[in-house]
């Protein structure tokens, strides 16, 4: 009795975190990826490309393109529609059109690593090794997302060959932007129009949103009630590793111990294939690659 009314006076003011359980409407569209693989920048590219006059930054994103993980149920709820919606949740039958954007979790891992540093989720004592052995367990702060391969999985085995579904490749972003973001386009019904692209990925760079940061990503932080409350039960958010990393693909080829890009890749070696991510350690694994139209 008592848990439910807590419930209800904590949606009514608007305390609660929407959470997978959210409400979906049939004109939503999901930003969907693991942690780490992009979905921050493609929230950006998205937004700007949807919304060029609101000048998306850190001080808006949150209106514009909500985050299922930090906004609450009323504050999604009253989200104008057709919503764009980012989450990191695992597949979800609900959701009627999906921008799934997948990174190699080689890539993954380091970012994940530093993130969790940054954050004080883990001390410097824990090594990459340990590190890896935790994603690839599922033993992070993020398990409620599942583990890497849990997550893509159930996106792109599921739906990947649905014209609902838009595999995005963090590598082909960060290669060719100007052709994926025309992808982005036609699936969100938009012309593509190059100047329009354009200017989307120029006010979407890591330039300008490490330097949008350092101006506003305190009151961004303080605005998100999942990462708000994990700092306060912590040591706080470090200032000296960027939230805005180092936006590599392939980092992992020079930053990365033979011992974890195998412990990896015989986790998720088939996943990988699938969507083409090159194999070092172990012959190619049996998957189908995923046409990306």
């Amino acid at each position: 009795m008592l848990y439910g009314i807590k419930s209800i006076a904590s949606y009514l003011v608007g305390a609660d975190i929407a959470g997978r359980n959210f409400a979906v409407h049939p004109d939503d569209t999901m930003i969907v990826s693991y942690p780490r693989s992009g979905n921050t920048w493609t929230r950006f590219l998205i937004a700007n490309l949807v919304y060029p006059d609101q000048n998306p930054d850190f001080t808006n994103i949150e209106r514009l393109i909500p985050d299922n993980s930090s906004k609450s149920s009323r504050g999604l709820k009253h989200t104008p529609r057709p919503r764009l919606v980012k989450t990191h949740d695992y597949f979800d039958h609900r959701y009627p059109r999906t921008i799934y954007i997948a990174r190699d979790p080689r890539d993954v891992a380091l970012s994940y690593y530093d993130y969790h540093r940054r954050n004080s989720f883990i001390s410097d004592s824990v090594s990459l090794q340990e590190f890896v052995d935790r994603f690839v367990d599922g033993r992070l702060v993020s398990a409620g997302w599942g583990t890497w391969g849990e997550n893509v999985a159930s996106w792109v085995y599921s739906r990947g060959t649905s014209p609902s579904f838009l595999l995005l490749r963090y590598q082909d972003l960060h290669a060719n932007p100007e052709a994926e973001l025309e992808r982005v386009s036609i699936f969100l019904g938009i012309q593509p129009d190059p100047i329009r692209i354009q200017a989307a990925i120029e006010k979407s760079s890591a330039t300008r949103m490490r330097k949008l940061e350092k101006i506003q990503y305190n009151d961004w932080i303080n605005s998100q009630g999942y990462l708000a409350r994990r700092a306060k039960k912590t040591r706080g958010v470090r200032k000296d590793i960027p939230f805005v990393g180092g936006a590599k693909v392939d980092g992992w080829r020079t930053a990365m111990p033979e011992e974890c890009i195998y412990r990896i890749e015989s986790a998720w070696g088939e996943i990988m294939t699938t969507l083409d991510f090159e194999l070092v350690t172990m012959p190619r694994r049996t998957g189908t690659i995923l046409a990306r139209a």
